[in-house]
């Protein structure tokens, strides 16, 4: 079955070039030019969704995420941003995208991307058989065969990239990775400048796990290099 995406882009030009460049990889791209019309589609059954950040009819890329998020929480998120601003980058990722891309961009790029992330959702879902045990640290449990996670029993909700992140990490506690090094073990493949990519997944992550995510107790950040998962796993 073909693998359905959400495009909200309001350039023509654009929405028709990653239509079609998808469509050659056997995706099914349902495109709307403003968010007024694409929120009406957020409960429809979608793989993928990639917003552009800027969009007419009074609901933007970041309002689009949100409202997304309520209603699925797992589901792959690529925001489109012709703003190179930090902030506005930023804003995309915490907002709960789990990855963007910077205008103007190649086609190659994109491809890699949207692969990518899909690749990760559908391993999200798959139910597998045997697999590795799960991890227990003190009231973190981390289950890698239903890939759900708890803390002090209570379910906590993470989408395909932010559980990725949490299980490459807690598998090697106490190893520092570098940013670098997560983009491309975790999101897949290269990703020149993108940071703000890891900061912000890490970001959501601490936000959903930690009591207090000023002073987090698992993931913490080694000044000057990226971060390291803390804690020794039970027996």
């Amino acid at each position: 079955m073909k693998a359905k995406i959400l495009l909200v882009e309001d350039h023509a030009d654009i929405a028709n070039l990653v239509g079609i460049n998808l469509g050659m990889m056997d995706y099914q791209v349902d495109a709307y030019p403003d968010g007024r019309q694409a929120s009406r589609q957020l409960h429809q059954d979608y793989d993928m969704a990639i917003f552009d950040i800027m969009l007419p009819g009074g609901i933007d890329g970041l309002s689009l995420c949100r409202q997304l998020r309520r209603i699925n929480e797992d589901i792959p998120i690529l925001m489109l941003t012709a703003k190179s601003g930090e902030q506005d980058l930023v804003m995309g990722l915490e907002s709960g995208a789990d990855d963007y891309l910077s205008k103007p961009f190649s086609v190659l790029e994109l491809q890699a991307r949207v692969k990518a992330l899909l690749r990760r959702y559908h391993r999200h879902h798959q139910q597998q058989e045997t697999g590795p045990a799960p991890i227990l640290v003190d009231e973190l449990a981390i289950d890698p065969t239903t890939r759900l996670v708890h803390v002090a029993e209570q379910l906590v909700n993470l989408t395909a990239t932010e559980f990725e992140l949490l299980w490459h990490m807690a598998s090697q506690p106490g190893r520092v990775f570098s940013r670098d090094q997560l983009l491309n073990q975790v999101w897949g493949h290269r990703h020149d400048g993108y940071a703000h990519t890891v900061n912000s997944t890490v970001n959501r992550l601490r936000s959903k796990l930690e009591l207090d995510p000023a002073q987090p107790k698992w993931i913490h950040t080694v000044w000057g290099v990226g971060y390291k998962f803390a804690g020794e796993h039970s027996c």
